[in-house]
């Protein structure tokens, strides 16, 4: 099974590239923001427990998040494999991820980071902000500081992956075409 992370700051085009993953490779696609919207919207246990923090203004914690994706990375054994999207976000969860994956005999194997510079980042995300319905895609302050914490708290996931010989980075300026090429073709690589 091949299991990729694809990472990036906000507005950089994952799940523009998640969704052709998906089609041409038959990979199952994880997004964190869509898992927390389905369990707390099915008001499963962990949807109600990641609700009770986010109700509170908390993050939610990392064993919250990690039960959410076993859960369903459980639910489809079949598939060739999985893209995390938003996850891991940090060394714990990319620890705690590792951990899971070797409980499975599996383990990551590729990170794909899109490189897209800020500038280029604000004006997709307030782009997106026209139609997405989401107040957060409207206010550049905002913008700036989701950039600024990915910079700070998630580029460092990177890191540890290339330690293990497993990162790669990729411009993700340009068309969605040519971005999808460069994408297949560390995964025909890397497989």
């Amino acid at each position: 099974m091949f299991n990729l992370i694809l990472f990036g700051p906000p507005g950089s085009g994952k799940g523009t590239q998640a969704k052709l993953m998906e089609e041409k490779f038959g990979f199952l696609h994880i997004s964190t923001g869509d898992l927390f919207r389905s369990e707390i919207g099915n008001e499963t246990p962990l949807g109600l427990m990641a609700m009770e923090h986010m109700k509170k203004g908390e993050l939610v914690p990392d064993e919250i998040t990690i039960g959410m994706l076993q859960n369903k990375v459980n639910e489809y054994p079949e598939v060739s494999g999985i893209i995390f999207d938003g996850f891991p976000r940090t060394i714990a969860q990319a620890e705690s991820l590792d951990k899971f994956l070797s409980e499975k005999e599996m383990s990551i194997s590729l990170l794909i980071s899109l490189e897209v510079e800020d500038g280029e980042i604000e004006r997709r995300i307030l782009k997106r902000g026209e139609t997405s319905g989401r107040p957060d895609d409207n206010d550049v302050s905002i913008i700036r500081n989701r950039i600024n914490v990915y910079r700070a708290e998630t580029s460092p996931v990177f890191d540890f992956y290339a330690e293990q010989n497993k990162s790669v980075s990729i411009n993700g300026i340009g068309s969605i075409d040519d971005i999808f090429s460069a994408i297949s073709e560390e995964i025909k690589t890397h497989s």
